[in-house]
């Protein structure tokens, strides 16, 4: 329990010029400092549990969206004890959010995803929505997290997500959306910022008539963006005082822009003294030259054309190994690329005589 900025604890006056008055001021004024500490006690002691603490976030606010999309977020649990964490249970408080962890039992170390579905078609105006995350090991708790939309029908976005879907790191990917107001047509949009720096936004008004305002939202990824799958989110500032902020999600799966496949080779059960060949293909963003392939030996080759630049190269790898036993061995691509300029092949199997 914790005092709000708006609540007070009051107390009976007291005349000071009563016989024992000082006497009762002592008295009610150590009555009130243990009365504070109590709630200060109660409230350090509902601070946070061992369950809170493997969340990096417990709540998520989507801010003003259109009606109709679905919104989706992950909470990020990680297991950094040195026990087996198990999520027996996941609900929620309302039937216009879905929950789910995406991984029940977590060793040390491990981590999983709750993820949140919120149906933007089932509510309009703001809406709060605790979702209830029940551990049993390696002991009982009990995590609350929380969801928040305000939807409206008096704006679009199309589509509903900056989605660049899988691009090349290092290539140039730019995504869009359209933004339109309804019935306001002093709407205007003031500033646009991304979560993340390496979303470089702008904003465009292309349309103001007939009580409808349309902007465009364009996006643009940096060359260094790092490698993965990740989101993040971009917001627009409004001059509507019922909505001054919109969010607009944004998803992107970054690749290397050396790629192999396959990654790894498995060979199986061979036979000593028989050559094995196996092909790769390797491609870039851009054309691109082998230069070296580290890892070769006298049981396994790579040939490959050193010579011409292009940006899909096929390397055929014999292996002719000499003894029988276990093959694991990683064989690394160098190109002539200017970043992420190399890359490995597992090579595995077993020898038998």
């Amino acid at each position: 329990m914790s005092i709000g900025p708006r609540e007070r604890i009051e107390f009976p006056s007291v005349n000071v010029n009563e016989r024992g008055g000082c006497r009762m001021i002592d008295t009610m004024l150590r009555y009130s400092f243990v009365i504070v500490a109590g709630f200060w006690m109660a409230g350090a002691a509902h601070a946070g549990t061992w369950g809170d603490s493997l969340f990096n976030e417990l709540s998520k606010d989507f801010g003003s969206v259109p009606r109709g999309p679905t919104l989706t977020h992950n909470f990020l649990v990680k297991n950094d004890t040195k026990n087996v964490v198990n999520i027996s249970s996941v609900r929620v408080s309302c039937g216009c959010v879905s929950a789910t962890a995406l991984k029940g039992t977590l060793n040390p170390g491990d981590t999983t995803n709750i993820e949140a579905k919120m149906d933007t078609t089932r509510f309009t105006g703001s809406k709060t929505v605790t979702i209830y995350v029940q551990f049993d090991q390696p002991n009982f708790d009990e995590v609350r997290l929380w969801v928040q939309a305000n939807g409206r029908n008096d704006f679009t976005l199309t589509p509903d997500t900056l989605a660049f879907g899988q691009v090349k790191r290092g290539v140039a990917s730019t995504s869009s959306v359209k933004i339109k107001f309804y019935g306001n047509i002093d709407a205007k949009i003031l500033s646009v910022k991304s979560e993340s720096n390496y979303v470089q936004p702008t904003i465009t008004e292309i349309k103001r008539a007939d009580s409808e305002v349309e902007y465009e939202l364009k996006t643009k990824l940096r060359a260094d963006t790092p490698v993965g799958k990740w989101y993040t989110d971009v917001w627009i500032k409004t001059n509507i005082a019922t909505m001054e902020q919109v969010r607009i999600p944004l998803t992107v799966e970054v690749e290397s822009p050396l790629t192999v496949t396959p990654s790894i080779i498995t060979l199986g059960v061979i036979k000593a003294n028989e050559e094995t060949m196996r092909k790769i293909i390797v491609r870039g963003a851009a054309p691109f030259r082998i230069t070296q392939i580290k890892g070769i030996d006298a049981s396994t080759l790579v040939a490959f054309d050193s010579k011409l630049a292009r940006e899909v190269h096929v390397l055929t790898i014999k292996v002719k190994p000499g003894m029988s036993g276990k093959i694991d061995k990683v064989l690394r691509v160098i190109t002539d690329m200017k970043t992420d300029n190399e890359i490995d092949v597992r090579v595995q199997g077993t020898v038998s005589q």
